[in-house]
């Protein structure tokens, strides 16, 4: 390294963002994904043991995923290379295994790939990396924020254990946000700055579990307020908003305007207003409320207020939840609205809910342990000699596909748990049901 060089990597560490420079150097600084790097943890006891096998972490951006990355190279022994499949190509990855193959035989040390965003890699990238981490010339460390199961080579998978970091807490966010403010060697310590605590929660929410959004608006906020007359630097609830240029909305996550918040999206969509539900839909996204969790409301209100009047309506809102989990926020906000304008406008009937809550009343209170024999297996030998299955009556053989016979236990035999009404599709349901009496009338 001659003088420019060393001079860029010294500006470069100084210019660099805070995020970049609050990079925790070992796993023991860095903040939350308790549950794969806890005490007693398997990938926790493999860095520090240095017996890494292929990795692959995958979660949201902000997780830590490169930091963790970067953790394990500062305590391995081994040689760290790192590449972003962004901007690398084959040929950058040939030069790295053939330094890998060089550094293994002169001086048996391995070698780390870490390839960031690695489902970036088309799959001749990824076959190219295959037998080098079957034969262990590198390591695969790749990080992605995709499902790995569905972008990366499934023969890469197999050969390498697969961690998925979730999004920080709150908690963890408040953490790192108080290390930006007050660290005086990695923070802003140096700034004499300081944060309200309405400020620092509202940063915390707003953030939703990504540290760097976080740590960015911290950065900004130190830097353009003016230090007040005792000479500190105070970030406000107004500082904050400006710098993410989001609005403080009233929403707590855990109390009691959660509830309230989730309640009038639920009731829009019961009541069949589409432009209430897109606008708590709205409120709960802006506030930063888990998207996951709305899109189980909408599936539940899909099939308790709307059921057989639309069966379609539980399609749906499976399809958006299925659809968030794919391609994720901001992007999942449309299914999100698309289901619940759908949920909304769609005819309502509770008949479903009714049905299976009377069924399970009759189930507690009446003590029914028989099934008729008609209805009884008779699949296995010798359950026909106990008599299963004698006097049943295959509904196919018989005009229009009905068979008139019991199916209900003799207990509960002429009892109504299904209703349907007049609403929708039940409308037909209810037409069938009285063709199928009908039929068996004749019979």
């Amino acid at each position: 390294m001659d003088l420019f060089d060393y001079m860029l990597e010294v500006n470069k560490k100084e210019e660099s963002p805070l995020a970049a420079r609050m990079r925790p150097k070992t796993i023991d600084e860095m903040v939350g994904q308790e549950h794969i790097l806890g005490e007693g943890k398997l990938l926790r006891r493999a860095i520090k043991a240095d017996k890494l096998s292929s990795l692959i972490f995958f979660g949201p951006p902000g997780t830590g995923k490169t930091t963790l990355a970067m953790a394990i190279a500062n305590t391995s022994s081994a040689v760290f290379h790192a590449i972003n499949a962004t901007t690398s190509g084959k040929k950058e990855m040939q030069d790295t295994v053939e330094q890998a193959k060089q550094d293994l035989a002169a001086q048996g040390r391995r070698t780390i790939l870490f390839v960031d965003e690695i489902h970036r890699f088309n799959k001749a990238q990824q076959d190219y990396l295959l037998p080098f981490v079957e034969d262990g010339t590198v390591i695969l460390i790749g990080a992605t924020t995709e499902n790995p199961y569905y972008e990366v080579n499934s023969a890469l998978i197999s050969r390498s254990a697969v961690f998925e970091l979730k999004p920080l807490t709150k908690e963890n966010i408040r953490t790192l946000i108080d290390r930006a403010v007050y660290d005086e060697k990695k923070g802003m310590g140096a700034y004499n700055a300081v944060i309200d605590e309405d400020a620092a929660d509202f940063l915390a929410d707003i953030s939703s579990g990504d540290a760097r959004t976080a740590i960015n608006a911290v950065e900004l906020a130190v830097l353009t307020t003016e230090p007040g007359p005792d000479g500190r630097i105070r970030i406000t609830m107004e500082v904050a908003e400006e710098c993410v240029q989001r609005r403080n909305v009233r929403y707590d996550k855990t109390g009691d305007n959660h509830y309230d918040v989730i309640s009038a999206f639920i009731k829009s969509m019961r009541g069949s207003d589409p432009d209430a539900a897109v606008y708590w839909l709205a409120r709960m996204l802006y506030a930063g409320e888990d998207p996951k969790f709305i899109a189980r409301r909408i599936m539940i209100c899909a099939s308790e207020d709307v059921g057989m009047a639309d069966p379609n309506a539980i399609v749906v809102a499976s399809a958006a939840s299925d659809i968030l989990e794919k391609v994720g926020m901001p992007e999942g906000r449309i299914p999100l609205a698309q289901a619940a304008v759908y949920v909304a406008t769609a005819p309502k009937s509770n008949a479903s809910y009714l049905a299976i809550d009377k069924a399970m009343q009759a189930v507690k209170d009446r003590a029914v342990d028989t099934v008729p024999h008609h209805l009884q297996n008779a699949n296995f030998s010798g359950e026909k000699a106990l008599g299963h299955g004698i006097g049943y009556k295959y509904a196919h053989d018989y005009p229009g596909h009905v068979a008139k016979q019991q199916y209900l236990p003799d207990e509960l035999d002429g009892t109504v748990f299904f209703e349907p009404g007049e609403n929708g599709y039940e409308k037909k349901i209810r037409e069938y049901m009285e063709f199928c009496k009908k039929m068996t009338l004749l019979q």
